[in-house]
């Protein structure tokens, strides 16, 4: 990966790749998952919680890594998967656990054919069906000219009977090109194994580059994109929208192109989002509007609009019917119900009433370049163009404020706040200036 993140960290459509891995075992109903890390344990505090890990002291093979973890492995059916292949599912897990039980055997693993299968471990059978054994390529010499002809390859995903594997495992050797443990040979020190065919070439794509992680991430993206659609809501351009797995989205709401929506992010019904928006672990009710805006770790509740070009920080909360129009940056402030803040407007550390109307170029000066304070604006309050609340401040319920004023003490409820000097005219000015301007002078 060319990193200092190690490879299953990397993130995937805002997951890290090794949590896919995770997630599909925990969805296929595994009763215990144990995640094998290295000595360094790059891993530890990376997992969810419940997740167990086991260390395996040597990068000694995939055997190797199982066998890290083998004083977990008991009586129960174990699954094996790996780490750095995000795009497994849990209906495969599942199906893989199904065939392994019924057939009775020490060891199911699941297998599909492929048409170019350079690189993968093939598969080679008995007459009766059973798997013998499983070849790996990755060197040559590990496999002869007719074993490279086989097409059906492993997938690296394996359901074991645990007392079976455990048993193996310590018997496994270094025989083979790399010198290393491979789980593969498992298999030929067992006397049941079958295999499990699936359709699926994805699910076993796995990634040791970065393109191969853009290549998993395109494939990741459609599958979650896919799902919304087919809940009930319509992404106009599904190829240039970007939806984590963790984000939620309710029916009949429309997702325009160019618009990403990331981390704990959940969106309400018959909302509108879009274009060229980002979305960030942010809360958003019913019939929200936003178009060409960017919104993180805040809440906008329902009917609310915002945008074009609206910024929407953390902290951020927007009532019902509220707006946040064109230009307008808000942070860690409360807007009441049906309040506007149209254009061209900062609102930090700000409470603002219901009903409340600010006019374009208002601003909350809410620093005094030591401590943060906060600007307090009643209900139904009017306040006109370019007016500045230096924090800490209060305008009452009703309360006014004229264009150009620097709002720097309490304004009453129902009162006009006025503060900016007296306007003075200077008669025949401009006649004046040109007479001293240089540029009027001729030789």
């Amino acid at each position: 990966m060319r990193s200092r993140v190690p490879k299953v960290l990397h993130d995937l459509c805002g997951r890290p790749m090794i949590a896919w891995s995770v997630a599909a075992a925990l969805e296929a109903g595994a009763g215990k998952v144990v995640v094998v890390d290295g000595p360094d344990r790059p891993l530890d505090g990376e997992l969810p919680d419940g997740v167990e890990l086991a260390i395996q002291p040597e990068a000694n093979g995939t055997g190797g890594a199982v066998l890290a973890a083998v004083d977990h492995v008991g009586e129960e059916p174990v699954l094996v998967l790996n780490g750095d292949v995000p795009l497994v599912t849990a209906d495969l897990l599942r199906g893989l656990l199904d065939a392994h039980v019924t057939g009775q055997v020490q060891a199911t693993l699941a297998s599909t054919e492929l048409d170019d299968p350079s690189g993968y471990g093939r598969v080679v059978r008995r007459s009766d069906g059973s798997v013998a054994r499983v070849v790996e390529t990755k060197v040559i010499g590990d496999a002869t000219p007719e074993e490279l002809a086989i097409r059906e390859v492993n997938a690296g995903l394996y359901a074991f009977d645990g007392p079976a594997l455990k048993d193996a495992l310590h018997r496994l050797t270094p025989d083979n090109a790399q010198g290393e443990l491979y789980l593969p040979s498992v298999v030929e020190l067992l006397d049941q194994v079958a295999a499990h065919s699936f359709d699926d070439p994805a699910a076993m794509l796995g990634v040791n580059d970065r393109v191969e992680l853009a290549r998993v991430r395109t494939l990741a993206q459609a599958r979650i994109n896919a799902e919304h659609m087919r809940a009930g809501v319509t992404l106009v351009d599904p190829a240039t929208t970007l939806i984590d797995v963790s984000v939620r989205i309710g029916q009949d709401t429309v997702i325009q192109p160019s618009t990403f929506l990331r981390g704990a992010t959940t969106i309400g019904e018959r909302c509108t989002i879009g274009p060229l928006t980002t979305i960030i672990d942010a809360t958003l009710g019913d019939e929200v509007t936003v178009l060409h805006s960017y919104l993180t770790s805040c809440e906008v509740r329902d009917n609310a609009t915002i945008g074009p070009f609206a910024y929407l920080r953390p902290g951020t909360l927007l009532r019902e019917r509220a707006k946040a129009g064109t230009f307008v940056e808000i942070k860690n402030s409360d807007i009441g119900e049906g309040t506007k803040v149209p254009h061209l407007s900062y609102i930090g550390d700000a409470d603002v009433g219901p009903g409340t109307n600010i006019g374009a170029a208002n601003v909350t000066a809410n620093y005094d370049g030591v401590d943060k304070h906060r600007t307090t604006i009643g209900a139904d309050v009017h306040t006109s163009v370019d007016t500045t609340f230096v924090a800490p401040v209060t305008v009452g319920d009703g309360a006014y404020t004229a264009a150009n004023s620097a709002i720097t003490d309490d304004v009453p409820p129902g009162a006009l706040g006025i503060a900016r000097p007296r306007q003075t005219n200077i008669e025949d000015y401009a006649e004046r200036k040109g007479k001293r301007d240089p540029r009027n002078t001729s030789s």
